[in-house]
């Protein structure tokens, strides 16, 4: 399994007891459906190595307690700290309406209300403090913001995101 056929799930961030459990720490807003998994991808260098769960379930609502079959001691468990895990993207939740996720994205037409067609996403840059889409016009760069308050419509079957930016913001970008 490559990382570009997965998503990121979550951290392993500490060992929980001394028969080599794991606490993991979720990227998710919906912890409570990844109580029930049989397997994760664990990243080991380059590598995505599968685990398989015996026993895993919410621990203070924000982590995951994972017993993996294949560690069964503290010592195991120690060498996974900091390992990050992944599952394949065909068990992501669907989403609807205006929510999507950042890579379903890639490649959808930008709809400004004000200025039609500004750009096609090339890429969403989420290490800023906002998220912001890169868009590509005629060979120019635009960041646009990802907000509710922006995003007016997410139409799947045309690929097209419908937003009503600030004023100025395209104007800044494309007459530059």
């Amino acid at each position: 399994m490559r990382k570009e056929d997965c998503f990121y799930l979550g951290k392993i961030v500490s060992k929980f007891s001394f028969r080599g459990e794991v606490l993991v720490k979720l990227d998710t807003d919906e912890p409570e459906i990844y109580e029930n998994m049989e397997s994760v991808f664990v990243s080991m260098g380059s590598n995505l190595v599968p685990f398989f769960i015996d026993k895993c379930r919410l621990h203070k609502s924000a982590l995951l307690r994972i017993d993996f079959e294949e560690v069964k001691d503290e010592a195991t468990a120690d060498k996974l700290i900091g390992s990050e895990l992944y599952l394949p993207l065909d068990l992501l939740p669907t989403l609807t309406g205006n929510q999507f996720y950042f890579h379903e994205v890639i490649g959808f037409t930008v709809i400004d209300e004000a200025h039609g067609n500004i750009g096609v996403i090339r890429a969403v840059n989420d290490n800023a403090s906002q998220d912001l889409f890169e868009l590509e016009k005629d060979g120019k760069q635009l960041l646009i913001p990802i907000t509710d308050d922006i995003i007016s419509k997410v139409d799947r079957k045309k690929m097209e995101i419908h937003v009503k930016t600030p004023e100025g913001l395209v104007d800044l970008f494309l007459n530059s």
